[in-house]
């Protein structure tokens, strides 16, 4: 046994990490503050590189099976009326037929099930304290457990804990990109069908996802603000008030989403950023995923980097024991995609009616055939050949 490690986070980058790092050889556990997985979730993208690591674990054959294939995504003004309707793929810069859409808990689902089998799982616990040594890492965990382990890798997310114990305070790293936004499921009343819609006004924009084999959409609404709404980040009554506000004029479907906002028992609320570390891992203490990374959901890369890193780290460790070539060979590849948030944004949600007007424009001249390649962004790392063990 190559020596133990501790992932904090069982959502995305958590699971795959410990895939690989069981690979490898290593002792690996698992701890999730939920109690649980968290099932069902918006739809992710999975694509480029990142399709690779999932072919290389087996899961692509899962992962096909339960792709979502959004057919179409149309645009429409505050009026509801009909901007352009394209392939969805025109606008993500994905590539039909190899990318895979499936919802987040599936593959959280999917990549639990590759690992439970020999990765400890600790639900309903989160680490408190961690104190490195010459020797590894004690970790002092909320529910009152103590325990040592040679490495810790913190894998749980934008507002991550361990990022914050081993870094300091998240602002430091915090890059706010302009937008909040809510998201929710509601009762499918709109008659669709594996299809999205969005709705933009000036600073603000609505969707609508309809995904195969649910009787629910997943709404969201999105609001521009010039400065981080973190007053309301703890407050989920503060968060409903605050959208309500901003919408409170609109016509369309907003009233009936603002209804359906109110009355969520899933609702998630947070601004739209990024997470930008001059270094991703200090001593025996790295960091995978959105807690390193955070693309943002405008990129749409957040799942895709989540499992290239993963890959990354643990071939990483796997070779000399340290973080050091995870970061050389993969923060390249990371900053390309971050980058391509100033496509999303000027794709998704323009700001000021003069970019809505441009951005409408070059909707209307997009053929409906999706396109034949994908950003070069997604395809940017080469994956190594993984260590033999």
């Amino acid at each position: 046994m190559k020596g133990t490690v501790l992932v904090s986070g069982a959502s995305i980058a958590g699971p795959a990490v410990a895939f690989w790092l069981r690979r490898h050889g290593f002792s690996v556990t698992v701890v999730e503050k939920a109690g649980a997985l968290r099932g069902g979730g918006y739809p992710i993208d999975i694509r480029g590189t990142a399709l690779e690591v999932a072919r290389r674990m087996g899961i692509l054959p899962l992962l096909r099976e339960a792709h979502i294939e959004t057919r179409s995504l149309t645009f429409v003004g505050a009026d509801g009326g009909e901007v352009a309707s394209v392939n969805p793929q025109a606008v993500t810069g994905g590539v039909d037929g190899r990318d895979v859409e499936v919802r987040r808990g599936d593959l959280a689902e999917i990549l639990y099930g590759a690992t439970r089998d020999d990765v400890e799982y600790v639900f309903g616990d989160s680490i408190e304290a961690l104190t490195e040594h010459e020797d590894g890492v004690d970790v002092t965990f909320r529910g009152g457990t103590r325990r040592g382990f040679d490495l810790v890798v913190g894998a749980d997310g934008l507002h991550s804990r361990t990022r914050e114990l081993v870094f300091g305070p998240e602002y430091q790293y915090h890059r706010y990109l302009g937008y909040c936004f809510a998201g929710f499921t509601m009762p499918n009343e709109f008659g669709l069908a594996r299809e999205g819609v969005i709705w933009n006004a000036p600073g603000r924009g609505a969707a609508l996802y309809a995904v195969k084999g649910s009787e629910k959409v997943h709404g969201f609404l999105v609001a521009a603000r010039p400065e981080p709404p973190y007053e309301v980040l703890r407050d989920p009554q503060a968060q409903r008030d605050l959208i309500a506000t901003t919408f409170a004029r609109d016509g369309w479907e907003i009233p009936a989403m603002i209804g359906a906002m109110r009355d969520a028992d899933d609702l998630f609320f947070d601004t739209v950023s990024q997470i930008h570390l001059p270094r991703w891992s200090s001593g025996r203490v790295g960091l995978v995923g959105d807690a390193a990374y955070a693309p943002s959901f405008l990129t749409g890369q957040g799942s895709s980097l989540a499992l290239v890193g993963a890959y990354m780290l643990a071939r990483s460790l796997a070779a000399t024991g340290a973080f050091d070539e995870y970061e050389k060979e993969t923060r390249e590849f990371v900053e390309l995609n971050q980058a391509q948030v100033g496509v999303g944004e000027a794709a998704l949600f323009p700001v000021t009616a003069e970019a809505l007007a441009r951005r409408d424009s070059r909707l209307r001249g997009l053929t409906t055939l999706p396109p034949e390649t994908g950003r070069p962004a997604h395809t940017a790392l080469v994956l190594p050949d993984p260590i033999v063990v």
